[in-house]
């Protein structure tokens, strides 16, 4: 089967490789259709190893139909059309009690910790795969698990209607983000980029006042828009080194910062403002799969984000040069598809 298999910086290739082995008692193996990319794929393939544990055939967004169940399951079965939330824990360890499943003990990521499914076939654990409603597209249902990870962001945020939001960055994640703090009824809804392609989708998903970070003092815009108050939430999207700052800056007293973005050094943090206007900074890992799968599949099953966020459909043979360097470069406009099966 055609796999894209991933074994250190620059080191992508789509390659025919053994299908994989399985289902144990509680997997699937799974047909994949569609998967999508982001912005960590292209971070493993330009700096990684960073997540990643090569070789490992990437792929941590997508979606196929069951063609086997293992003995343990039945939940789901064949011919099922599901997406996968990729992310395995436990179910035993204190995080996994507590509710916290991805900060599990033993957790692992399907296409960076074992194959994933930028591949012909996947085996995943059927704990994290959810049912496809049938008028959610194989397209639309590939954004289902980056739209979980933002929705646990603004979680983590702790965002409520009202709450005045600014979301740094409108591509990859962050425009998922951004919809996903519409969704929660932020108010208003601040949106930073340095796109204007980027910032129209922002708009088109619900942002309020778009902010062009080439011409504009952001941290001031932000203050006057907000009474000169701060913003209650701050969501930093870029894993850009100078972001951080700004959403320190852009926090009202006793706000909260909520960092998406991977950092691939370590930043300079001015402790002293953080400690005297009391801001709160959270960090944010992945989705907990029970609770942010399925309100992800409803958002997507029911508004057109999928439509918006959209920057273009490629083969899975065209997977570095139309897709992971566009990324790698912040060359994308939106979210790009990978078309696994073959044609």
């Amino acid at each position: 089967m055609r796999a894209a298999v991933y074994r250190g910086p620059g080191d992508l290739v789509v390659e025919d490789v053994a299908e994989p082995v399985g289902p144990a008692g509680d997997e699937l193996r799974i047909e994949v259709s569609k998967a999508a990319i982001c912005g960590t794929d292209a971070s493993e393939w330009l700096h990684g190893p960073v997540l990643a544990r090569p070789p490992v055939i990437l792929g941590h967004e997508f979606v196929g139909r069951v063609v086997e169940t293992g003995s343990a399951v039945s939940s789901l079965k064949p011919g099922d059309r599901v997406v996968s939330g990729a992310g395995a824990s436990c179910g035993s360890c204190r995080w996994c009690l507590s509710g916290r499943t991805n900060l599990c003990q033993r957790y692992y990521t399907l296409g960076l910790h074992v194959n994933g499914g930028l591949a012909e076939q996947v085996v995943a654990p059927a704990s994290t795969c959810f049912r496809v409603p049938d008028e959610v597209s194989d397209t639309a249902a590939a954004m289902v698990q980056p739209l979980a990870v933002a929705l646990h962001a603004v979680r983590r945020a702790g965002l409520v209607q009202g709450d005045s939001c600014v979301v740094i960055g409108a591509g990859g994640i962050g425009a998922f983000v951004v919809a996903a703090a519409a969704s929660r009824g932020a108010d208003p809804l601040v949106v930073v980029d340095v796109d204007e392609e980027r910032l129209d989708v922002a708009r088109k998903l619900g942002a309020t006042e778009l902010v062009d970070a080439r011409s504009a003092r952001v941290v001031e815009v932000i203050e006057a828009v907000t009474s000169d108050q701060g913003a209650d939430v701050v969501i930093e999207a870029t894993g850009s080194p100078g972001s951080p700052a700004v959403a320190l800056g852009a926090a009202r007293k006793g706000g909260v910062v909520v960092i998406v973005g991977l950092q691939p050094e370590p930043l300079p943090v001015d402790l002293l403002s953080l400690t005297t206007r009391e801001i709160d900074v959270r960090g944010t890992l992945a989705h907990v799969c029970d609770v942010d799968v399925p309100e992800s599949i409803a958002i997507v099953a029911g508004t057109s984000i999928a439509d918006v966020v959209l920057d273009r459909e490629i083969d899975l043979g065209d997977l570095v040069e139309e897709g992971i360097r566009p990324l790698a470069e912040r060359r994308a406009k939106g979210k790009i598809i990978v078309g696994v099966a073959r044609g």
